[in-house]
């Protein structure tokens, strides 16, 4: 091939590549606008000093349960356990900062953050306490991290599928996944090669309509990613708190399927939610 050919044919395959990008960006944009009107938040959005995070409860009664989500998941993936568990008492699932509907704030981001922020949003939204704090994956580190330093606004924790200090195939597969997500939603590849919002299948519609949303969000995932990154600090530190004796703990073993291991089957729902129904009642009697 010549040298003329050989440049008319890069110049080509530039041109190509630039075009696929720029209708995959435009195709991200359109879609995410859709999204916004689409899925609208629930609950409402709450101070949590200097920026806004997502809250939604259902249900009346006390304790207050709250809903720690999975790594780069939020309030949405809970989509089958609030509702069964707010048939016995208040519920409240959340957004941590720069997930889903919650702002992402300008501090810096640290292992306490998620448990000083939760608090600011609790004692703003005025929901009362003390409350049973359910956490899953990553989610239970945050929980006991909360209970450890909010011991007095704590009555309970019920851990689901808590991590240990060794990092987990899945785990690993998740930090590098995370990594290149963000570049890929903006371009529209992950909307084409669903890598994450195909696991959202299963959840209530809306619920997974929402997650699925955000999972192709590169804000949401970029936060995600920063979560991830951190994760072996934020496990360590969850691992060495001290949470007090007369702090109930429970732990449940759950061991969903695929890279986020969502609680998106309504039977295993079902299960994880009389486990928090079990832990409810034995902190009553």
């Amino acid at each position: 091939m010549s040298g003329g050919r050989t440049r008319r044919a890069v110049v080509l395959t530039c041109a190509t590549i630039l075009f696929v990008v720029l209708v995959g960006a435009t195709y991200q944009g359109v879609s995410t606008a859709v999204e916004r009107r689409r899925f609208p938040f629930p609950g409402r959005l709450v101070d949590a000093g200097g920026h806004q995070l997502h809250l939604s409860c259902t249900g009346a009664g006390t304790p207050t349960v709250v809903l720690e989500a999975p790594a780069a998941a939020m309030s949405a993936a809970w989509g089958w356990v609030q509702p069964a568990v707010s048939a016995r008492t208040r519920v409240c699932s959340y957004d941590r900062a720069g997930l889903g509907w919650s702002e992402a704030g300008d501090g810096p981001y640290g292992p306490e953050t998620a448990a000083n922020e939760l608090d600011a949003l609790l004692r703003n939204s005025r929901e009362a306490g003390p409350y049973v704090v359910v956490g899953h994956g990553l989610g239970a580190a945050f929980a006991r991290l909360y209970a450890a330093r909010f011991p007095d606004r704590t009555a309970g924790l019920v851990l689901i599928d808590a991590p240990d200090l060794r990092p987990t195939e899945r785990s690993t597969e998740l930090s590098r996944l995370l990594a290149i997500a963000p570049w890929m939603a903006r371009t529209g590849a992950l909307r084409v090669a669903p890598m994450l919002s195909a696991e959202t299948r299963g959840l209530p519609a809306a619920s997974a309509g929402a997650l699925s949303a955000f999972l192709n969000r590169p804000d949401h995932l970029t936060r995600a990613a920063r979560e991830l990154d951190t994760a072996g600090v934020i496990v360590a530190r969850a691992a060495a708190a001290t949470v007090p004796a007369r702090i109930a703990v429970t732990e449940v073993s759950y061991g969903g399927s695929g890279r986020l291991a969502l609680i998106a089957g309504q039977r295993q729902a079902g299960e994880v939610a009389a486990a928090i129904i079990a832990a409810l009642d034995a902190l009553s009697s």
